[in-house]
């Protein structure tokens, strides 16, 4: 149980600038280095360190998580001054974070926590059933590793929990990557189930933390324009788009990725859904199968690409804008007339109109047109904090292409 006021020691105050208050107080999770007074006692403050946020009036305004040496310098927890980041807050934070995806989806697979938005700081947690990912990218939520699992073996109960504290934001945040087992044995593959189909993913080893759920709406859309298709599923990783595809009644897809360990078991997963006979596997680089296909003459009905992030800080930004662009001029290339083309891009810092922008580009270097059917993100189980917009990566498009 949480000690009670009076026997607490006070929290650290962090003050913001004059007129800097707003955002926080309106909601906003974030505060940023330079917007507070960086006091010699607060820069000694151990990384991940409670404190109480304060206007430059020293009115309290609620409670953060604050990081001396990362340019988001606190996150908030709550707008109540006093409140802690204790066993009791994240048990009933993950119990509604529970409670939402129950009522979201009918089987035990999904993102369970999606950080910020779910009120948990930096705290990424998937589930697969009776095994549990978690992803700390925060120091504050890496403080409260055991009271997290504790709570998790409470609400969940799960065979095994593994930690994949591997993501390059961690390094912000002046985290070390680690991966290991904190609870439980997981021996091989784990099982996804998604959309009607069953698939093998590696939750230690592969991407990640071994599953993109985001993707699950976009799939099962994909899904439902592949029927006596001839699909391409490029960045294919474990089949996610192509099995499904096949599955819901392609005549054949070619699954494209660089990864052999990754094309190994989408096979597995191809003959667990009992679709290989209508599936090949190619291990290439897409762009340069695409080209390959191109210079060929070959045509799809589907042509699918769901790259990594090809802007993965904001000095890449031009140099990932021309790979999308050279992405969707080589992928529309392939698309049969009135074909469809599926493009996505999971970089967060690309925003939605810079990426139709370069789809735009991509089209018009192809010389093709079409019509747009549908402009999407992710999946309702990756909910993104109103007052972070920013926080919505990923992005996709779905294109008639004549």
């Amino acid at each position: 149980m949480s000690s009670s006021p009076e026997s607490r020691p006070p929290l650290p105050i962090v003050r913001l600038l004059p007129r800097k208050h707003r955002r926080f107080k309106s909601g906003h999770p974030w505060i940023y280095a330079n917007e507070i007074e960086m006091t010699p006692e607060l820069k000694h403050l151990p990384a991940g360190e409670l404190v109480a946020v304060a206007n430059s009036g020293g009115d309290l305004l609620g409670t953060a998580l604050f990081n001396p040496r990362s340019l988001i310098v606190a996150r908030g927890i709550s707008n109540e001054p006093g409140q802690l980041f204790d066993r009791e807050l994240i048990s009933r934070r993950l119990e509604e974070a529970l409670s939402l995806r129950e009522r979201l989806f009918d089987t035990p697979y999904y993102r369970l926590v999606h950080a910020e938005a779910d009120r948990l700081p930096g705290l990424i947690v998937d589930r697969y059933g009776d095994v549990i990912v978690c992803q700390a990218n925060t120091a504050g939520v890496e403080r409260v590793e055991g009271e997290l699992l504790e709570c998790l073996d409470e609400l969940i109960g799960p065979r095994a929990v593994v930690m994949r504290n591997d993501s390059q934001v961690r390094a912000l945040e002046g985290l070390e990557a680690d991966v290991r087992l904190a609870r439980g044995s997981v021996v091989g593959p784990v099982e996804v189930r998604e959309n009607g189909s069953v698939f093998l993913t590696d939750i230690t080893g592969g991407q990640k933390t071994g599953w993109f759920f985001d993707q699950r709406d976009n799939r099962s859309h994909m899904a439902r324009l592949s029927r006596s298709a001839r699909v391409l599923d490029l960045y294919s990783y474990l089949g996610g788009f192509g099995i499904q595809a096949a599955a819901a009644g392609a005549d054949h897809v070619t699954l494209v990725d660089r990864s052999e360990q990754a094309l190994s078991l989408a096979e597995r997963s191809a003959d667990l859904n009992g679709v290989s006979a209508r599936c090949s596997f190619v291990r290439a680089s897409a762009f340069e199968e695409m080209a390959r296909l191109g210079k060929a003459g070959e045509r799809f009905d589907v042509v699918i690409v769901d790259p990594p992030a090809f802007v993965r800080s904001r000095k890449d930004l031009a140099a990932g804008l021309r790979g999308y662009r050279k992405m969707v001029r080589l992928a529309a290339g392939l698309v049969r007339a009135k074909g469809f083309l599926f493009a996505a891009s999971c970089s967060h810092h690309a925003s939605p109109e810079l990426f139709a922008e370069q789809v735009r580009h991509g089209l018009a270097d192809a010389g093709r047109n079409g019509r747009i059917l549908r402009r999407t993100g992710a999946g309702p189980d990756h909910p993104v904090h109103p007052f972070l917009p920013e926080s919505a990566y990923l992005k996709a498009e779905v294109l008639q292409l004549d």
